[in-house]
């Protein structure tokens, strides 16, 4: 049976992700009432962070001694993945070691690489493309919530960027509608926004796009290692911010999510952050139970 790796949403049938999120639930359930649940007892995860990050690291680890495993940071710093050592002898050495592998990088080709070589599940913990993890926790908040999103209207407001990517994707596994809100030059993909056919709409104005939203969604309007163009996006998504205003002309009862970090009084206003409609502590915390759900699918 051939090594099964977590890069896309898409690498997951719309069954299964369903299942999957089903299957979250009822774990976060479990650690809330004390059962113990340790199906991964003895089991090793190795997490390559090339990029930093607070919310993927705590989440694994913590995910994994919960499961009954135990979780491995590694670091450029502290070893010779794609410095002294090509991806793919890194790949074969590592997956030999330990029972999957979870990987935070820039350039997505490297996720691909890894999994190409590795014998061992490889699971995308955010690349410069997709950030299908975070997705997981989004549509779980929204199951809790809401109920299954199939039929929903969703709005994307900001760049067309990696979480706007597994958005797209997310779109055409759970058969949502998916409205993106963002500055002319910062489309997403077009390649990929192809595959979501009239699923997918997007728009050059934040209003257009927020219509009759069931769900808001942002993100940093300048993502980790593009810093230096921060003046130049902030002009650039003058008129994105998620504010109450723009809020108030999406659907009355629509939820807000974003990922975090958030910058304040840049995309999202703190109203909105902290207002009513926000579920980002709920969609943050749940990046540990999805991923716990994700991590005994694939190494259970």
């Amino acid at each position: 049976m051939p090594t099964r790796h977590f890069l896309s949403l898409l690498d997951l049938s719309s069954d299964e992700l369903r299942s999957l999120i089903t299957h979250a639930i009822d774990v976060k359930q479990k650690l809330k009432r004390g059962i113990r649940h340790t199906p991964l007892n003895g089991k090793v995860l190795a997490m390559i962070f090339e990029k930093s990050s607070t919310r993927t690291r705590v989440s694994f680890e913590a995910g994994m001694s919960q499961l009954g495993g135990h979780a491995m940071f590694l670091s450029p710093q502290s070893i010779q993945l794609g410095r002294g050592e090509p991806i793919e002898d890194s790949a074969r050495v590592i997956s030999s070691m330990v029972d999957a592998i979870m990987i935070r990088t820039f350039g997505h080709e490297r996720v691909e690489t890894l999994a190409k070589n590795s014998s061992r599940p490889v699971i995308n913990g955010l690349s410069d493309h997709l950030h299908p993890c975070q997705l997981l926790a989004d549509m779980q908040t929204w199951f809790e919530l809401r109920g299954d999103i199939k039929g929903a209207t969703v709005t994307w407001i900001g760049d067309g960027n990696n979480m706007c990517h597994s958005y797209i994707n997310a779109a055409i596994r759970f058969d949502f509608n998916l409205k993106v809100g963002c500055p002319k030059g910062y489309e997403p993909d077009p390649e990929l926004s192809k595959n979501a056919g009239n699923r997918l709409q997007i728009f050059n104005t934040a209003e257009e796009a927020v219509q009759a939203a069931d769900l808001v969604v942002t993100d940093v309007f300048a993502s980790m290692g593009q810093e230096q163009e921060q003046q130049q996006r902030l002009q650039a998504f003058s008129g994105f911010q998620v504010s109450n205003d723009l809020m108030a002309k999406a659907d009355k009862d629509a939820l807000f999510m974003h990922c975090l970090p958030a910058h304040r009084e840049e995309e999202v206003s703190t109203e909105v952050l902290e207002g009513e409609q926000s579920v980002v502590w709920q969609e943050a915390e749940n990046r540990l139970h999805a991923q716990k759900a994700l991590l005994e699918l694939l190494m259970a």
